[in-house]
Order: structure tokens, then C-alpha cells, then sequence
């Protein structure tokens, strides 16, 4: 018998799978590995978001309202299929009718089992895997598709529910040589999917969100690969997330060990469980980016690069919830750990971090893994209360240092130690296997602790065996990535007026209406929408209001100014395309509101109690807090206990009774969870949340979902997904056909419009840091210090040449905040170039000061 050749095994991610130009990419990079003589196996995702709208599809699909998004997963695989120019209608015309027919089903019976999820999800990855693999035979090679459900099955484990069996099961992964066999008598490259597998019985079970890096891992093991690729869309792990440092490593060497810590400390680049696999048979994996094949990212493996005791990586979790169990009872007493600790067994939360003292245990819960919101915590407090005195701590942060022989350093972790100074710690925990030393502290305070942490303790300079080159400096250097990127925007193309209409003394912002019209354009096309409101707030010029209202859009005005400068941009506008949505505002503004504006959002219960005259027989809209809240960052997230937004939902009886009581009329419900998000379902479940509620509201017409639409800022980011935006909210249209949906972005609309000028005025370096100073700075776009926000940055005189420094690029402004762009990747730069700031057409002129 020949010898059966080596196996790699090549896992792709869905950002990797779903544009014509990344799956070149996979046909050049599988076909490197046969003109190598391995025998690659592909495994790979659902098309980017497709699993998302499956989910969704398996909530609307009991109530028979489902058949929207169907049409939107069925269009987007045959335009994927067109543009590769593959049979689409062919290949998934079965998958299609199963999809169809398991829809019909769920509508019958009224609910979907976990069984049945499991078999719908699964055809993300079956629909996905057809084009991958017609598309690489048409590209010439050998090509076999299998199910992955043939090559792996699921173990049994006892004291699993339904749930866990089918959405979350495990297999398992000793070396199979009959399945080595199987597969190379293909004499193919082998194209399965991941996420999937099937249990003894042969149902459908799923490997968990993420599952793809586990059937990547279990593969491997099981035909006794060389190694494992992990293709996304990040070049490797880094010292800490780039999107908060943008001066982040590249790690170039990790072991086992040091990858699953990061892993489980708030990386989501691998998932955590598919490096235990590959530890016990010593399988390296190599994790590569899809849209930068040059760059060869982290490997990992029983090599770390240097043994030497480290702090590789700085890292955060957000969105901590602390347990704080006090009493004296536990001293000296036997069993209080495990009688507390059953108390959260009982109510399904899973505990992270633990911190014990002879009188106090503190334990962290982590929002991804316990879906429960701050009510939910009441059954847990009752049932920890009969045991002892407890505290709950919501938004709390883990910062860790994540490394080698932690303990073996901390004497150089002194000067580090100190940033905590000022901040109020609530939790410390070193893993006992010395891998990270852990800081929970409040939520506001972890983005600046990591990026302080990191400049202290992550070395700058040249690539060594374990840190390489930072993000921007990688990119920089990916052809499919940095200025081709950047040629298709408007201020490319008209780079050269841009130059001329930058002054010598002062900076400027310039905006183009094209693209205003162009995203109003955009929105107005939305199928579900009833209304648009433009949040005026996010740029107020003259010019820039009648392109809106000339395009078709209503204002939302938040002030009595914004109302004065809408009037007198638009002299004869109906009030009726004027939305007033006032917070804390005095009598006089909400007697304004109703003279001026067609409609008056009610933020709070404080003047209907207090003012009923001023509401008597008038129609109001009412701002809903739904709970939680959503963004890059907290003065962002507009909803939750800790944002000054809204009536909660519990005091909805009080607000009946209150309107009731002055003869006020609610017509109208509004949330908003916040601003710069990329996630499409997001506003179909605030519409679900205000649906439900709108029930006890008989005058309610309206539902008002919002803006916060997000901006892609950055290279790896996707831009909303406006057709998959539509389908989501064309389901509840479908369940509540009698209301309106109204929507009220502002930056969406002009973000990508505006640009600010600016010269530069001197350069400076201070030892390996650059310092590129304009003559402007935090006085005329303030994002970058009030949010951490992160605006592209180029020297508009020098646009394409090769950029070698890393630099800050700072303003004239007498404070340490007044940075625009942290080591940012820029050609060498000299006084009186020109640089442009890119995304500045929302809250950038309407929020400059005269400060300074």
C-alpha cells in the first residue's frame, strides 16, 4: 500500500469565505500546499452573518414570519455564487427547499427543538461549503466535498441537557487511520465544514459558536496532520486588542498553554477549546489572515520562542458582574464554598474568577457565558442570602497580564503596579498556573488601564523571536489592504482640490454632499422603514440640512437650538418633519417643543408627574431604557442603569397611570442602546422589546428604533449590512403591521462626508517615540479623547508614499489628551504638509471648543 501523504488542514473563517477576492486568496494558498505535495483539507464557516440571521430566522419562524429572511440568506448565497460564477441554483436548490421546509415545520408545530436549531444552523456551513468547493474545481484543482457530519462524531456526556447535547457537543479525536484511508482515496483536496457534526443516533448536533477552530483541531488530530491554519481576518494574536492599542504586537511565537490563557482572557481569535487537541499531539497551528496572505502570524506550539518569564499580553473583558459573599460563618466552617457555590449551579450561572479571605469569596460572572441581566440576578441574591450578606457589582472589567513564569517577575512588575494608584480595585486572582495575574475593576476604567499597562510593560522596537511587528506596521505592508482601501473614498479622488482648499494657518473642515445624499439614499431605500429622522446633533451645517431634507429625511432635534437652526436652514419646513426628543430639559423646552415641532419625546417620568398641565390632551412619544446598552464605549452606550436615558421598562404602570391622569395620549415608543454599531439584528430586537410593550398602549402607532448605525473605521471592520438590516425589521413589520418604524441615525449619514485639514507645524522624536504635531488638535475634534475613537489618519501631501515611521500625531493643545492618532504608520512627514483626518463629518465642528 503507498503511504498515505501528509495532511494540513486549513480552516477559514466567515469574513474569509464571503468575497470573490479572499476565496483567490484560498485558491492560491490550497494550491501552494499541492505543489508542496501535502494533501489539504478545508474546513470552513458559514458566509459572514449568516449564522446570525439563521438564529433570527429560528425566533420569527414560530409565528410564521420567517419568509423574509429566508429570501435574504437564499439571495445572498446566489449573489456570493454569481460573482464566482459558480451554479448557485444548482448546487443549493436542495439546501434552499430544506431550509423552506423546516421553516414550514416550525410554523406548524409553533416551536423549533434544539434538534431541529442544530439542522438548521448546519446549513450555513452545507450552503457554504457547495460554493467553496465548485468554485476551487472551476479554479482546476481536485476537489472532493464531504459531509462533515461523516467524519465526526459527537461523545456522549452525562448530566447534559437537550441543549448542550445538540448546541454545544463534543467529540472525539484519537488518530484515525481508517479515515485517513477514506479521505485519501479521493486524491483530492477535501472540502468539509466546520461547526457540525453528528451524534450516534445521526442527528445534527453543533460544536458551539466558534465551533469551526474545534472541527479544525479534531480533524487534525484524527488524520495526524502536519499542522492546522487558522485563516480569519486578523494577522495573529496580539499584545492586546489593536482596536484599543494600536501599537500592538504581533506574537509571533506562543506555546499551547500561553494561547488557550489568552484565548479565555478575552481574545476571540481562536477559540479555547480547540488547542487542547492539538497540545496532546503536538500539532503546531498557525494563525494567518485571509486579507494579508505575506504575513505569517502566530504560531503556536511547545515552542514559546523565549522561556524567559514574560508578560506577552495585555487583555480585557468587559461587562464583569461580581458576587461579593460576606459573612463570618464561613471561618473555620466546612462546606460554605460548596454550599454557595451550588446556589449558582442551581441558577445556571458559571462562575470565572474566585477570590476567597477567611470572612469574604468574591467570583466574577462573565456576560458571554451567563445570559442574565441585573433582575436576573434577584433569585440568585435570595438563595446566596440565606448563606450570608452579598453584593453584586455590575460593570466591572478584567485586566490581565497574560505571560510566562508570572510570578517570577513580579519584583519588575512594581513601576507597572503603580497605574492602579488612583482606581478602585475589587478583585485580584494569579492563576495558579502562573499564566496571568488578573485586576477586575470598574468598566470605565479598563480601556486606559490596558493601553498605560501596555506601554509599560510590552517592549517597542525591532521583531524578536516572540514580539513582531505592530498591526498598522503589517498592514501597511498587504497590498489588498492599505491605500487600495483608501483610493475609493471621495477625499482620494479629490485629493488634489483637498490640497488647495487647505489654508496655510489654520485647519478645516471640508464635507462632500454626494455622499451624504448617497447614505441618505441608502436608508430612505429600506423596505421596513417608515421614517427617517436625522439626529441633528451630528453636524448642523446649513448646507448639509437641506441635502437631508431634499433627499427626503425628517430632523431629530434634542435642543431648542437645534430646532432654531433647522427653521432657518429650511425656511417653510413642516413641523411635522421635526422630532423634538429633549433629556432633563426645563418647562419651557417641552412648550417649545409642541409650538415648534411635529412630535415631543417624553425621556422621563419627572414632568408628567410634576408639570401634567403642560402635557394635558397633548400626543407624546416615550423613550423606553430596554436594559442594556451597546457601543465602543461608555458615553456611547445609552441605555442601562448606568445611563441617564430613558423610562425602564418597570415603571411602565407608573407612566400609564401618570399620562391617564393629565390626559396625555402615548402614540409612540423609543430605545436607544447606543451608537457605532456594525451588528444588523440589533435593531430588530429593540423593535421586538417595544412591540411587546406596545400591547398595553392602545394609541401607539409608532415605533422609533434609534440610530447608533456604525461607520467602518478601520481595514478589518465590515460596514452594516443595510439588506440584512432590512430583512430583520421586514419581520417585525410582518408582526406588527398596524405600527410605524421609524429610524434616527445621524453619524451614519455624515461621518464618511466630512474631513478635517490640518498642517503640520513641527515633528519630534523622544528616543523610539515620533511625535507629528498639527495646528489643531482635541479643540477641533474631541472623539478621539471623550471616546477613544479611532479616525484614519494621512498625509494628504505624501498619499502613497511608502510609509516608514510610527508616529503620535498630536495637537497644540496644553493637555496630555490632545492626541488625534496613536503610532500610526505615516511617511516621513515635514512641516507644512498637509494631513487629513478621515470620518469627521459627525461630531467633529459641533463639538470644537474655543479651549486653548
Amino acid at each position: 500500500m503507498a503511504p498515505i501523504p501528509r495532511w494540513v488542514v486549513l480552516k477559514f473563517g466567515g469574513t474569509s469565505v464571503s468575497t470573490p477576492d479572499n476565496w483567490e486568496t484560498i485558491y492560491r494558498e490550497v494550491a501552494a500546499r499541492v505543489e508542496r505535495g501535502w494533501r489539504p483539507l478545508v474546513v470552513h464557516s458559514a458566509l459572514s452573518g449568516i449564522s446570525d440571521q439563521l438564529e433570527r430566522l429560528l425566533v420569527a419562524a414560530p409565528a410564521g414570519e420567517a419568509d423574509a429572511l429566508v429570501e435574504a440568506i437564499e439571495q445572498r448565497h446566489l449573489e456570493l455564487a454569481g460573482e464566482l460564477a459558480v451554479d448557485g441554483e444548482g448546487l443549493l436548490r436542495d439546501s434552499f427547499a430544506e431550509l423552506r421546509r423546516i421553516t414550514a415545520g416550525i410554523a406548524l408545530v409553533g416551536e423549533a427543538s434544539y434538534r431541529l436549531q442544530a439542522r438548521t444552523l448546519a446549513l450555513g456551513e452545507l450552503m457554504a461549503t457547495r460554493l467553496g468547493a465548485a468554485f476551487l474545481a472551476r479554479r482546476g484543482l481536485a476537489v472532493a466535498w464531504r459531509d462533515a457530519r461523516e467524519l465526526l462524531q459527537s461523545e456522549p456526556r452525562r448530566h447534559v441537557g437537550e441543549r448542550a447535547r445538540y448546541l454545544s457537543a463534543t467529540c472525539g479525536f484519537a488518530a484515525d487511520v481508517e479515515l485517513q484511508q477514506s479521505l485519501a482515496a479521493h486524491d483530492a483536496v477535501i472540502v468539509t465544514q466546520g461547526f457540525i457534526a453528528r451524534e450516534p443516533g445521526g442527528a445534527t448536533v453543533l460544536l458551539g459558536r466558534g465551533g469551526s477552530d474545534i472541527s479544525a483541531s479534531y480533524l487534525a488530530v484524527r488524520l495526524e496532520a502536519a499542522h492546522v491554519e487558522i485563516w480569519t481576518d486578523v494577522p495573529g494574536m496580539f499584545s492586546a486588542d489593536p482596536r484599543l492599542v494600536p501599537g500592538a504586537r504581533l506574537l509571533r511565537r506562543l506555546d499551547y498553554f500561553e494561547a488557550q490563557e489568552i484565548a479565555t482572557s478575552g481574545a476571540k481569535v481562536l477559540h479555547p477549546a480547540c488547542l487542547p487537541p492539538l497540545r496532546r499531539s503536538g500539532i503546531p497551528l498557525q494563525v494567518r489572515c485571509t486579507a494579508a496572505p505575506g504575513i505569517d502570524g502566530t504560531r503556536i506550539s511547545n515552542d514559546p520562542g523565549d522561556s524567559a518569564p514574560h508578560v506577552k499580553v495585555i487583555s480585557i473583558r468587559s461587562g464583569l458582574t461580581l458576587i461579593s459573599m460576606e459573612t463570618m460563618g464561613m471561618w473555620h466552617q466546612a462546606g460554605f464554598l460548596a454550599d454557595s457555590f451550588d446556589c449558582f449551579k442551581r441558577h445556571g450561572l458559571s462562575v470565572d474568577l474566585v477570590s476567597t479571605s477567611e470572612t469574604n469569596v468574591t467570583v466574577s460572572l462573565d456576560a458571554a457565558a451567563n445570559e442574565l441581566d441585573t433582575d436576573g440576578y434577584a433569585g440568585l441574591v435570595e438563595s446566596l442570602g440565606e448563606l450570608c450578606r452579598v453584593q453584586v457589582i455590575e460593570s466591572c472589567a478584567a485586566i490581565s497580564l497574560v505571560g510566562r513564569h508570572i510570578r517570577g517577575m513580579l519584583h519588575e512588575l512594581g513601576p507597572a503596579l503603580q497605574v492602579f494608584e488612583e482606581h478602585r480595585i475589587h478583585l485580584v486572582s494569579q492563576a495558579a498556573n502562573d499564566l496571568n495575574f488578573t485586576f477586575v475593576v470598574d468598566d470605565a476604567q479598563g480601556p486606559r488601564l490596558v493601553q498605560r499597562l501596555h506601554e509599560l510593560l510590552i517592549p517597542a522596537g525591532p521583531a524578536d523571536p516572540v514580539f513582531g511587528a505592530t498591526r498598522n506596521e503589517l498592514m501597511a505592508g498587504a497590498p489588498s489592504v492599505a491605500p487600495a482601501m483608501r483610493d475609493g473614498v471621495w477625499w482620494a479622488k479629490k485629493r488634489q482640490r483637498l490640497l488647495e482648499l487647505a489654508p496655510p494657518d489654520r485647519a478645516v473642515f471640508v464635507y462632500d454632499l454626494a455622499t451624504v445624499t448617497a447614505r441618505a439614499e441608502a436608508l430612505t431605500s429600506l423596505t421596513a422603514v417608515d421614517r427617517v429622522f436625522y439626529a441633528v446633533k451630528a453636524n448642523a451645517h446649513a448646507a448639509v440640512l437641506r441635502a437631508l431634507l431634499d433627499a427626503g429625511l425628517s430632523f431629530e432635534c434634542v435642543s431648542p437650538g437645534e430646532i432654531a437652526r433647522v427653521l432657518e436652514a429650511c425656511p417653510g419646513i413642516e413641523r411635522d418633519l421635526i422630532l423634538f426628543t429633549p433629556n432633563f430639559a426645563a418647562p419651557a423646552e417641552y412648550a417649545l417643543g409642541f409650538d415648534k415641532a411635529g412630535q415631543v419625546t417624553l425621556d422621563n417620568l419627572y414632568p408628567l408627574e410634576h408639570w401634567p398641565d403642560l402635557f394635558r390632551g397633548r400626543e407624546l412619544l416615550v423613550r423606553i431604557d430596554p436594559g442594556h446598552g451597546q457601543g465602543h464605549h461608555r458615553h456611547v452606550r445609552t441605555a442601562g442603569s448606568h445611563s441617564k436615558f430613558g423610562v425602564p421598562a418597570a415603571e411602565l404602570d407608573d407612566l400609564l397611570s401618570l399620562a391617564d391622569a393629565c390626559g396625555a395620549r402615548i402614540v409612540g415608543l423609543h430605545a436607544h442602546v447606543g451608537s457605532g454599531i456594525l451588528q444588523a439584528d440589533n435593531w430588530q430586537r429593540t423593535a421586538t422589546l417595544l412591540g411587546g410593550l406596545s400591547a398595553r398602549l392602545p394609541h401607539v402607532r409608532v415605533l422609533n428604533l434609534g440610530g447608533g448605525f456604525g461607520v467602518p473605521e478601520k481595514p478589518a471592520q465590515q460596514p452594516l449590512d443595510l439588506a440584512a438590516l432590512d430583512a430583520s425589521l421586514q419581520t417585525v413589520k410582518a408582526a406588527y403591521p398596524a405600527l410605524e418604524l421609524w429610524l434616527e441615525p445621524g453619524r451614519f449619514l455624515v461621518s464618511e462626508a466630512g474631513v478635517l485639514l490640518a498642517r503640520v507645524t513641527q515633528t519630534k522624536g523622544k528616543g523610539r517615540v515620533g511625535y507629528v504635531g498639527l495646528n489643531t488638535g482635541m479643540n477641533s475634534l474631541i472623539r478621539p479623547a471623550l471616546y477613544g475613537a479611532w479616525h484614519d489618519i494621512v498625509n494628504l501631501s505624501r498619499y502613497g508614499e511608502p510609509a516608514t515611521e510610527l508616529v503620535n500625531v498630536v495637537g497644540p493643545i496644553c493637555e496630555s489628551g490632545d492626541q488625534l492618532g496613536s503610532e500610526r504608520l505615516l511617511p516621513p512627514s515635514a512641516e507644512g504638509d498637509v494631513f487629513l483626518i478621515a470620518n469627521a463629518g459627525a461630531y467633529g465642528r459641533v463639538m470644537g471648543s474655543s479651549y486653548n
